[in-house]
């Protein structure tokens, strides 16, 4: 592999598209050079002022000891064969090769274009830090050690896709993580082999354990504190490049119905605001189900006036009860779905003229009701108040309809029951999902629904079988 013009064309049979860039120079003594790199995402103004520049103006002579010595970029290593220079050029990394010399190095220069940090859209803090992941897995990294400058801090870099490449960071607290997780997810995705990882639910599919379940099984996170705040509680993180989304395990449901404001407050208010969350899920889910069995088949759960107002509003309304509230839930789930997708200020004007113009005219047009539509608005409201669990709180509470629609009040308790006992089997790696709750965990409850102040949780949750269970030490308060 001396020869270095059989060298490049080896590199360009290999890497035949146009963006890569064969850079060829000398040195003062006439030894030649090339540099190839991937044009839009390798730095060539590093690469010109780290590289380019110290070989031009040395007298570099026989042997690569010297090459070495002379190039500035802290990041140089030498390189094994053509294979392992191949896959560093399409990183974003730069290959210098030497004319006469089988030794190469690869330089890393790798600056893909991204954005700046910014506040994450959906996990917004009035109390508390503002920053969020890029995409930029590089920038995220360093987020986490801003915060955690801890030698027990473990970055492991995997690969997944056969095509991508993707470049993922597991991370963990040496000591606080129980070994048996960490390993656990590396086995998971060296398992799953696939062309391309786009964003880290593909990640979060392969390690979930159960890809169809109704439940997830990993928690996500778009802000660095939180991230670091489960790792030092005894968690194992995953940060995918080119996703802002980052993956933590063993996740417990509790989990998404506390923010990291919560822990910016005091905690009598912290408590008050996970009650109103679950309060609200629990409305969300079951209020339309609820009306419709309602008004079905046990009349009497209704209070008179109000069943007066309702047998007002639903006279000489076509449709059932139930295909009432299923058109309802329907033309909701249209216009979320069309004021997500489209243009922005066209997505702002759809949502005013369906809620005003279209709810309006279709209750003077006497095709819904006026209460149809007040509980099919505040359902989804309510199940806002915690986004994460959007997902599957719209399927369940299509179930329940469907159920409280056909069977009734019994329908609804028993679908409650099924679930309850589906939930209390499963696990995230050895935790379960119902944690502190089934089974009961005494410890754990001091931060579950409701919160206790900083001194009473001195304890990481037992929950997570951490080997350190200290957090805090001082006074007992």
């Amino acid at each position: 592999m001396g020869n270095l013009q059989q060298t490049t064309e080896k590199i360009k049979s290999a890497l035949t598209s146009p963006d890569i860039i064969t850079f060829e120079f000398a040195s003062l003594d006439g030894k030649k050079f090339a540099a190839v790199y991937l044009d839009g995402v390798t730095d060539k103004h590093l690469l010109g002022e780290l590289v380019v520049k110290p070989l031009r103006a040395a007298k570099v002579g026989d042997g690569a000891g010297k090459v070495a010595s002379l190039l500035a970029s802290p990041e140089v290593t030498e390189g094994q064969d053509l294979n392992d220079a191949v896959a560093q050029i399409l990183d974003g990394n730069a290959a210098l090769f030497i004319d006469g010399e089988d030794a190469f190095y690869i330089i890393g220069l790798k600056n893909p274009p991204g954005r700046t940090v910014a506040e994450p859209p959906t996990q917004i803090a009035i109390k508390g830090p503002r920053e969020g992941f890029t995409e930029d897995i590089k920038t995220n990294l360093g987020l986490v050690r801003k915060r955690l400058k801890s030698e027990r801090l473990q970055v492991k870099m995997l690969k997944c896709g056969r095509q991508s490449a993707t470049s993922i960071a597991l991370c963990y607290l040496d000591g606080v993580c129980p070994q048996s997780v960490p390993r656990e997810i590396e086995k998971q995705i060296a398992a799953n082999e696939i062309d391309i990882v786009p964003d880290s639910s593909y990640i979060s599919s392969f390690i979930s354990g159960r890809p169809r379940s109704l439940f997830k099984r990993c928690g996500t996170s778009e802000k660095p504190d939180i991230f670091c705040a489960k790792l030092c509680e005894g968690r194992a993180g995953l940060i995918v490049d080119g996703s802002p989304i980052a993956i933590t395990a063993p996740y417990m449901i509790v989990e998404d119905f506390q923010s990291a404001e919560d822990y910016y407050i005091t905690s009598f208010r912290a408590s008050v605001i996970r009650a109103l969350r679950l309060i609200a899920v629990l409305v969300g889910v079951l209020l339309p189900s609820i009306y419709i069995c309602a008004q079905l088949f046990k009349i009497q759960l209704i209070p008179v006036k109000l069943l007066f107002k309702i047998a007002s509003s639903v006279s000489g309304i076509p449709l059932s009860p139930s295909v009432e509230m299923f058109f309802t839930l329907f033309v909701l789930e249209v216009l979320n779905e069309a004021s997500v997708r489209m243009p922005k200020y066209v997505g702002l004007a759809l949502s005013v003229v369906g809620a005003l113009v279209l709810g309006d005219t279709a209750v003077k047009a006497g095709i819904i009701s006026t209460p149809a539509v007040i509980i099919v608005a505040f359902s989804a409201i309510c199940l806002y108040t915690v986004p994460d669990l959007v997902e599957t709180t719209t399927t369940l509470r299509l179930l329940y309809l469907i159920v409280g629609g056909s069977i009734g009040i019994f329908g609804i308790v028993l679908l409650s029951a099924f679930i309850m006992c589906y939930l209390c089997t499963e696990q995230s790696y050895g935790v379960p999902l119902l944690s502190p709750f089934s089974p009961l965990v005494a410890g754990d409850m001091r931060d579950a629904l409701l919160k206790s102040n900083l001194y009473s949780l001195g304890r990481r949750p037992k929950t997570l079988k951490s080997s350190n269970k200290t957090r805090l030490k001082g006074d007992d308060r």
